[in-house]
C-alpha cells in the first residue's frame, strides 16, 4: 500500500547526511568526549563540529549551544532555570497555545506560587506584540512564547516579543522547535535569551535537542553532576545523536530556500484542493503568516479522529494535533484558544509536509481526505452540509 507521510511536524525522515555522520560513533569511535586521551579527544571534536553546525542554523556563536536529550528537556531546562535564577520574581508571561512541555512547566510553577499570565491569541492564531508588552511586569521572572505553532504553523513575532522583554529586563525564552529548518532564524542580533530546537524535526535523530543560551543569560542548570556542556547540562553527551543533529542542521540550512520554493506551493495546492472540494471546510490559522509546510484544516459534522483512521487505511499519515497530546479526548488547546467554532474543532486535522513530499502525494491525499469526510457524513446522514 502506498504511504503518504504528512506528519512531519511530529517527526521527520532521518537525512542520509545525519546517518552517515552518526555511524562512526556507533561503531569504532566510542570514546568518552570528556576523556583527556587522544581517543576521547577526537570524539570531543565531533561535538565541536556539531555545535558549529547547529549554531549556524540559528545564526549564533557555537559556544552558546548546549546539547540536551530532547526539546522537552531543553524547554524545561530554560524555564526552570530562569525561575531558579530569579527567586524574587513570581510572575510568568506566556501564551495559551504553547507546546505541552512549556504549558506543563508553567502550570507546575503556578502550583508553587507563581502567577501565570497568558496573552491571548487572535482568531487566526497570531499574537499582538502590544498585548504582550502590556503583560510584562517588574516582577516577571521570565516570558516564553514559541516561534511557530506546532499545530497551525502560525509564526509569532518572537524577535519583537524578545525586544519588549529586554526593555524591562525580563529573560525571554523561545521554543523554536517548529521553526528551525523551516524559516530563517538569525538570533545573534536579536534579544532572545534562549531558544530550543530538536534534531528530529529537521531530519536528525530522535532523542537529541539543543538549547541556545545567550552569553549573559542567567540560567541555573536543571541537571547536576559533571561539568559537561560548560556546566550547563551534566551527563555524558549522546555523541552519535549530536553528530547526526549537526549534519542535519547543516543540510537543513542548505535546503532552507526549498521550503519556500517547493514546500509552500505544494501546501497551498493541497489547501486549495481541500477547501474547494469539501463543503464547510475551513483553514485554522493565518493564511500567510505560517511556516511553509503546515496546514490545519477543520471539517464540520465529522470527528477528526475518524477521518484520521480512514486516511490511515488509505496509507495517508496525518495527525489531530501535537503528537505529545495523542490519546486526549479533549479538543486541541490551541484551537480552543483561537476560538475555532464548535462545529469544526473536533473535526480538525494537521497536515505537515516535508521536502520529499511530491505533487502526486498531495493530489492523492486531498482526494482521499475528501472521500473520507464524505463517507463519514453519509454515515451520519449529513450529506447536506452548511457552507
Amino acid at each position: 500500500m502506498k504511504t503518504v507521510y504528512l506528519d512531519n511536524n511530529a517527526t521527520t525522515r532521518l537525512r542520509p547526511e545525519a546517518l552517515q555522520a552518526m555511524m562512526p560513533f556507533l561503531t569504532d569511535l566510542y570514546g568518552n568526549p570528556s576523556s583527556l586521551h587522544a581517543f576521547g579527544s577526537q570524539v570531543g571534536r565531533a561535538l565541536d563540529t556539531a555545535r558549529e553546525q547547529v549554531g549556524a542554523l540559528l545564526g549564533v556563536r557555537s559556544q552558546d549551544i548546549v546539547f540536551t536529550g530532547t526539546g522537552t528537556e531543553a524547554n524545561n531546562m530554560a524555564l526552570k532555570g530562569y525561575a531558579e535564577a530569579n527567586p524574587g520574581r513570581k510572575h510568568i508571561v506566556t501564551t495559551p497555545v504553547e507546546h505541552p512541555c512549556v504549558r506543563e512547566v508553567c502550570a507546575w510553577l503556578g502550583e508553587r506560587g507563581y502567577e501565570v499570565t497568558e496573552v491571548p491569541v487572535a482568531a487566526d492564531g497570531t499574537l499582538s506584540p502590544d498585548a504582550w508588552r502590556a503583560a510584562l511586569r517588574k516582577e516577571t521572572a521570565f516570558a516564553t512564547a514559541m516561534a511557530a505553532n506546532n499545530e497551525t504553523g502560525v509564526i509569532f513575532p518572537y524577535e519583537e516579543l524578545a525586544a519588549a522583554c529586554a526593555e524591562k529586563g525580563v529573560p525571554f525564552h523561545c521554543d523554536g522547535v517548529q521553526a528551525a529548518g523551516k524559516i530563517p532564524v538569525r538570533l545573534a542580533e536579536s534579544a532572545v535569551s534562549s531558544m530550543t530546537v530538536a534534531a528530529h524535526k529537521f531530519g536528525g535523530p530522535k532523542g537529541v535537542g539543543a538549547l541556545y543560551v545567550r552569553r549573559n543569560a542567567r540560567l541555573k542548570p536543571l541537571l547536576h553532576g559533571g561539568h559537561q556542556e560548560k556546566g550547563r547540562r551534566a551527563g555524558t553527551e549522546n555523541v552519535a545523536g549530536i553528530a547526526g543533529m549537526g549534519a542535519a542542521a547543516d543540510a537543513a540550512l542548505r535546503d532552507l530556500p526549498l521550503e519556500e520554493s517547493r514546500v509552500r506551493p505544494l501546501r497551498d495546492r493541497f489547501e486549495a484542493a481541500i477547501l474547494g472540494r469539501i463543503p464547510g471546510a475551513i483553514r485554522n490559522g493565518h493564511p500567510d503568516q505560517r511556516v511553509p509546510n503546515t496546514s490545519n484544516l477543520g471539517f464540520s459534522d465529522v470527528e477528526g479522529e475518524a477521518v484520521l483512521l480512514i486516511l490511515s487505511q488509505f496509507g495517508v499519515c496525518v495527525s489531530i494535533g501535537s503528537a505529545c497530546s495523542s490519546g486526549s479526548t479533549e479538543p486541541s488547546h490551541v484551537l480552543r484558544a483561537m476560538g475555532v467554532p464548535k462545529s469544526h474543532i473536533f473535526g480538525s486535522l494537521r497536515f505537515s509536509l516535508g521536502l520529499d513530499t511530491t505533487p502526486e502525494e498531495i493530489d492523492y491525499a486531498s482526494a482521499r481526505t475528501a472521500e473520507a469526510v464524505a463517507k463519514l457524513r453519509k454515515v451520519a446522514g449529513k450529506e447536506a452540509v452548511r457552507r
